[in-house]
């Protein structure tokens, strides 16, 4: 069974991605690495070489600043990349998600069941880090709780929208690709750097998805989804503990201002429910969301 691992970094040291944990994290299951690099003045080639890593295979390539509609350049990316994988399994991080030693046993165990199984794509389960490296999102409707993150190749699978997921593209069709979901983690930290970095880095990542007229208003307080969040009681991946340990900033997650678990989870359940009961029950469930929090 042979293994390519693959992803896309532009501005990453810039911009705060933990792209060498990320890479280090991937290199014990693959047998080769292929990374597309943006064409940027930052010292993300650098950086990747310093790694001296023969496994890891990078690439430079030119990331259109005029592709500004729904992140459509991140799978554009993805695909140049995905196009030089030649294997058997492709397996992807974005540049903040990082794999967890530990897991590495139940993913290549999936990945020798399903090489002649009907999975097409496995999908990992997320912790999805928030102002720090020790609070985590729980909030199962606004932040994904599984993505696909190895893929079979030589299937036509292709990455679409703004690269979070793949599909199947056949004859000028996309069809959805056959998912088997493992107990395996990707830890995410997108939202866990420095509050001055999270703010340059939402800055540029909004300019993938709109023309500079209509860029939304970045928030003054940057971590401004609080409300759903809880400890993270685990342990990070080797390769993110240096990392972590340099952290440097201050958070006020609030968690112990929010509501009790057991009343988050309901409301987060019953608005899902009463969204798609219509616009009426959803007013009331406001009125009565408001009193149960007042």
């Amino acid at each position: 069974m042979r293994v390519v691992g693959f992803s896309i970094a532009n501005r990453a040291v810039e911009l705060g991605y933990p792209i060498a944990a990320s890479l280090r994290s991937m290199l014990p299951l693959v047998d080769e690495l292929v990374l597309n690099i943006g064409e940027s003045d930052d010292r993300t080639w650098n950086l990747v070489e310093s790694l001296r890593e023969p496994k890891i295979k990078p690439f430079r390539s030119y990331w259109d600043p005029n592709m500004r509609f729904g992140g459509e350049v991140l799978a554009k990316q993805t695909n140049l990349a995905l196009a030089r994988c030649q294997g058997d399994w492709g397996l992807y991080l974005q540049a903040d998600e990082v794999l967890h030693e530990k897991d590495y046993p139940v993913i290549r165990a999936a990945m020798e069941k399903q090489i002649n199984g009907p999975a097409e794509a496995l999908r990992f389960r997320y912790h999805h880090f928030y102002g720090s490296f020790n609070t985590v999102q729980d909030y199962p409707r606004r932040w994904y709780t599984r993505a696909a993150r190895a893929v079979r190749l030589r299937t036509g699978v292709t990455s679409w929208g703004d690269a979070m997921d793949f599909c199947l593209e056949r004859d000028g069709r996309r069809w959805f690709l056959r998912h088997a979901d493992i107990d395996a983690y990707i830890h995410h930290y997108g939202w866990a750097r420095p509050p001055h970095v999270m703010r340059a880095k939402r800055t540029s990542f909004e300019r993938l998805y709109h023309e500079d007229d209509d860029l939304p208003v970045i928030p003054e307080d940057i971590y401004y989804e609080r409300g759903n969040l809880r400890y993270f009681r685990g342990t990070h991946p080797a390769a993110m503990r240096e990392t972590i340990a340099s952290q440097h900033w201050d958070f006020d997650h609030g968690i112990e201002r929010q509501p009790p678990d057991w009343l988050r989870h309901a409301l987060v359940w019953s608005n899902l429910y009463l969204h798609r009961a219509g616009p009426f029950a959803a007013k009331w469930a406001q009125r009565i969301k408001r009193r149960i929090l007042h």
